[in-house]
């Protein structure tokens, strides 16, 4: 049950964008954060220094203690739930295949992790007769049902998710959120950026940004 803390954490992108300055914070286990704010006020820059798909220009995170800045990247992403924005999905692999991606790299038998993909389509509300299709023949909400079920398939302790509901109807988004819910009340840290206020309320706390700075923090 991951802990994440902030210390100090900044970053100036190369043409002089400051997208976090001097942010410190203490994310906790077992609970599902939130950061909320308009569009650059630096909430997907801090969820991507998580995972360092951003690396911070100074300051450093940590994950229950450990400076992320000394683990592996590639170890670190796989050990880290992940839904992007623009579901992000793999254009020549096949939904099955695109869900089973994290258990195929750590070296589940191909049939186990098919049926296991399969299985979690049906959670995330999406039909198995979909599983053969291709990312490019699927609708804007299919293919983000289809990045949240590769998310999730793992059971990470930490998931990351950047605007996951953005592309579904609102049925869907509360039934992904109440997916959220079990896996965090099963012990998986669950760490959030979005607009929704619908969504904001999913949170046991709630960070509030501007301008790349800690406006407000509920608990």
């Amino acid at each position: 049950m991951p802990m994440i803390e902030f210390e100090s954490v900044t970053k100036q992108f190369p043409d002089g964008t400051v997208a976090v300055e001097d942010f410190s914070f203490t994310l906790p286990s077992h609970r599902t954060t939130v950061f909320v704010g308009s569009s650059g006020c630096g909430k997907t820059t801090l969820l991507r220094m998580v995972n360092r798909m951003v690396e911070p220009t100074s300051g450093r995170i940590t994950i229950d203690g450990v400076d992320i800045a000394g683990r592996d990247k590639v170890e670190l992403r796989r050990s880290i739930g992940y839904v992007l924005q623009s579901a992000g999905l793999l254009p020549h692999r096949r939904v099955v295949d695109n869900v089973a991606t994290v258990p195929l790299l750590n070296g589940v038998p191909r049939a186990r992790a098919r049926s296991e993909a399969l299985a979690l389509l049906d959670k995330v509300g999406l039909d198995q007769g979909l599983a053969r299709r291709y990312p490019r023949q699927l609708s804007g909400g299919q293919q983000q049902l289809v990045g949240i079920a590769r998310a999730v398939i793992a059971r990470p302790a930490l998931l990351l998710a950047d605007e996951p509901t953005g592309n579904l109807h609102s049925g869907q988004a509360r039934e992904i959120m109440a997916l959220f819910k079990k896996l965090n009340d099963e012990g998986t840290t669950v760490v959030q950026v979005t607009h929704s206020e619908e969504n904001a309320r999913w949170g046991s706390r709630l960070i509030t940004l501007k301008d790349g700075w800690l406006e407000n923090a509920n608990a």
